[in-house]
């Protein structure tokens, strides 16, 4: 996970911040090459996530990776706690969308924001390693949205948004999505103070993502299945996706749409619109 890979510093637009990660080494992510030499005999498979710290550092014990990953993922838990009171203060119902790069989720955001216009206040917070391409697609729909580059960074962490949420400002009683950056692995283990992880999935990947990178899918509390309208061309199963994610979390909401089509949308946004109402009564309480 990102604890031990060396991420970057992040740079809101216009203003940049040291990333709060304390790394205390450089690059750990585990390469895919052996240096055990090829020698003729039985190849059985290779798993480095099987000690202590589910993860590989090469000149790093598991014992070290392990408190590590604690010193870091507490420090952004309570930020987490903190965002996660200030917005339910605020009445705000937030959602973190997650995802690997090209599922089509900020296509999924324009549509949904456009669809909700003069309904409810909207923003987003958009996550990406460089540029502001999204955040501007965002804004084009008359949203509000403030773009966050992480840099060499994979994911967004709760200072990032806490930081975001100081400048972009929220409404009372609206709805704030975060989009996180394109990857199925290290948004797993980072609360941002958000209600739920929407993990989005499209049919033009495999079924398998689910047992895949199941950290993510254990997280989310919706698997949205997008791109359905392609589904005559694949070769997608889609109940064997729903199986295998429902194996890693029973729980897991499992919503069938097209953002380019608007097949499936309704449910989607009446979803939206409950927890938006929710979140407004807790805040009037």
């Amino acid at each position: 996970m990102c604890t031990v890979c060396g991420c970057g510093d992040a740079k809101l637009e216009g203003h940049s911040h040291p990333h709060p990660h304390d790394h205390h080494h450089g690059h750990g992510h585990s390469h895919g090459h052996s240096h055990e030499h090829d020698h003729g005999h039985d190849h059985g498979d290779i798993h480095f996530g099987e000690g202590l710290a589910g993860v590989h550092v090469p000149g790093m014990s598991q014992t070290r990776i392990v408190q590590i990953e604690r010193d870091i993922l507490g420090h952004n838990d309570h930020l987490a706690a903190h965002n996660r009171q200030w917005l339910a203060e605020h009445g705000i119902f937030t959602l973190n969308l997650v995802s690997s790069p090209g599922s089509g989720k900020t296509t999924l955001l324009c549509r949904t924001v456009t669809e909700v216009a003069g309904r409810y206040p909207v923003s987003v917070i958009e996550g990406d390693q460089q540029t502001s391409f999204d955040a501007d697609r965002i804004r084009a729909t008359g949203a509000p949205a403030l773009q966050v580059n992480t840099g060499k960074g994979c994911h967004l962490d709760a200072h990032m948004v806490q930081s975001a949420l100081g400048r972009l400002k929220p409404a009372d009683d609206s709805v704030l999505f975060i989009e996180n950056v394109g990857n199925l692995v290290c948004p797993a283990a980072f609360d941002l103070g958000e209600a739920y992880k929407v993990a989005i999935l499209s049919v033009t990947e495999g079924e398998d993502k689910p047992l895949k990178y199941p950290d993510m899918f254990h997280a989310a509390g919706m698997m949205i299945l997008n791109k359905v309208d392609l589904l005559p061309y694949t070769d997608f199963d889609v109940e064997r996706c729903i199986d295998y994610a429902r194996r890693v979390n029973p729980d897991i909401v499992v919503l069938k749409l097209s953002a380019r089509t608007g097949e499936g949308f309704d449910q989607w946004l009446a979803w939206i619109a409950e927890g938006r109402r929710r979140a407004a009564a807790m805040r009037v309480q």
